[in-house]
């Protein structure tokens, strides 16, 4: 199929390559991309040809996070889940839609059964975590950054929250209680991050990695990964994620009810002077 927020290619033998292609809006996500890359992952798992997915990202940032301004809106029918009620008044509409497209999309794509990487520059803000934290791998350029300033917005920090599992406790704290960015060496020194390669190196260095695991059989690598996932789920990930994710939505609520506003506007200014001091 035709893509227009996305573009997919096979850069090696065995291996498929999705971008992220909307590098003047910094690869915000509206709806259009998010459901444009669900539909390039599901025809990626589904190629018997392709045994490793890389996920890239054109320009200079690797995501900027939600496009508050792209709607909230399903194009098509719900594919992470059985959802209704999207057109329901106050958070109850908001709440299908973010089940279904940000917590259900991140889930689905964390159970991809072929093993998938992150090929990061620049930033990754907020929403931006949520494409990269699915992933199996993360292959970063010396100058990627990841930060989850949306506290400044009254809400707990993104949907899928796996800060706790990504790089542990206090360092999730700090990084939401403070909205700063993590540096890539930060970020592989907590284990969030794999590698990390000069910028110019970053596409050859995640190629290079991409072929040694698609040389490996393609089951035993499907049963690697499931394996992992279950531990972790065993360790309460899911759970957390799901308390989180309604307390994120009670941030929602309580927002709505004293500025008539999913998020605390204010947070904007307080991110932008957070971006210029970084």
């Amino acid at each position: 199929m035709s893509y227009q927020y996305v573009r997919v290619e096979r850069p090696a033998e065995l291996v498929t390559r999705i971008h992220l292609a909307r590098p003047e809006q910094r690869n915000a996500q509206n709806p259009e991309l998010l459901y444009e890359l669900d539909a390039a992952f599901a025809s990626a798992a589904a190629d018997d040809d392709t045994r490793v997915i890389v996920l890239a990202a054109d320009g200079p940032d690797f995501s900027s996070g939600h496009d508050l301004r792209g709607g909230f809106h399903i194009p098509g029918a719900p594919v992470a889940g059985i959802q209704g009620g999207f057109g329901a008044e106050g958070v109850e509409g908001h709440f299908a839609f973010e089940c279904e497209a940000y917590l259900g999309l991140c889930r689905r794509w964390r159970e991809i059964p072929k093993p998938t990487i992150a090929q990061v520059q620049g930033r990754v803000i907020a929403g931006g975590l949520m494409l990269v934290w699915p992933m199996d791998l993360v292959v970063a350029a010396e100058d990627a950054s990841f930060s989850d300033p949306v506290v400044a917005f009254g809400v707990n920090g993104v949907e899928y929250f796996a800060h706790v599992h990504e790089v542990g406790a206090r360092k999730a704290k700090e990084m939401l209680f403070t909205g700063a960015a993590l540096s890539a060496a930060e970020a592989r020194s907590l284990g969030m991050v794999n590698r990390v390669v000069p910028a110019d190196r970053l596409e050859a260095e995640t190629l290079e990695l991409a072929g040694a695991i698609a040389m490996r059989p393609p089951f035993g690598l499907r049963m690697a990964k499931a394996s992992v996932n279950r531990a972790q789920d065993a360790q309460g990930m899911q759970q957390g994620i799901d308390a989180a994710f309604a307390m994120h939505n009670l941030g929602h609520a309580n927002n709505l009810a004293r500025y008539g506003s999913l998020v605390d506007v204010s947070g904007a200014e307080v991110i932008r002077n957070l971006s210029k001091r970084s």
